[in-house]
């Protein structure tokens, strides 16, 4: 199986406010290299890793991922997309692993709450693409070589994994069209 993931290198990170944020909880575990594609735009997406990890402020929850703002689109299932305020209980979702390989997990529950927002923006050759995340030190992104990245302690230059698509979807669905996001 070829891996879909690429290497993409953080070029700007910005705390920008509170806003929704979206937990996921699957009815499963998920591994510590396991996590869902989110971005802020059709055209790339960065792997949020599950709450494996025990941190200063969170206790592990490896059912868990912390997806960021409400807003995001998030890859159901490889080609299919969904607005993160659009995932309810029951729905199934392509959770990916540091290979690229994928399975598909259900969701028990969807919680949402305010939270403090960091926008990251990473870069694959000439593409630009972007995730809004919570400013937590639960919150871990795949980077290469099956390691992972603390978005609160992310900095430019680091290296993380990403999936870049093609741009313009209309309801989910990849479309041909012009199209600029940012």
């Amino acid at each position: 199986m070829q891996n879909i993931l690429k290497e993409a290198e953080v070029i700007n990170m910005e705390r920008i406010g509170e806003g929704a944020r979206v937990c996921l909880d699957f009815v499963d575990r998920l591994t510590p290299t396991e996590g869902v594609l989110i971005g802020n735009t059709g055209h790339g997406y960065m792997v949020v890793l599950a709450e494996n990890r025990t941190t200063d402020t969170y206790p592990a929850r490896p059912f868990r991922v912390n997806c960021g703002a409400i807003h995001h689109y998030l890859v159901k299932d490889g080609q299919q997309t969904n607005y993160l305020a659009e995932v309810k209980p029951g729905d199934t979702i392509h959770v990916i692993n540091h290979k690229g390989e994928t399975r598909t997990i259900a969701v028990g529950r969807v919680k949402i709450e305010k939270r403090p927002f960091i926008r990251i923006v990473a870069k694959v050759d000439e593409t630009e693409i972007s995730a809004t995340l919570q400013d937590a030190d639960s919150v871990h992104l795949l980077a290469p070589d099956d390691q992972e990245k603390q978005v609160s302690s992310l900095k430019e230059g680091d290296l993380i994994m990403v999936r870049i698509d093609q741009p313009g979807r209309h309801l989910g669905e990849k479309i041909e069209e012009e199209i600029t996001e940012l």
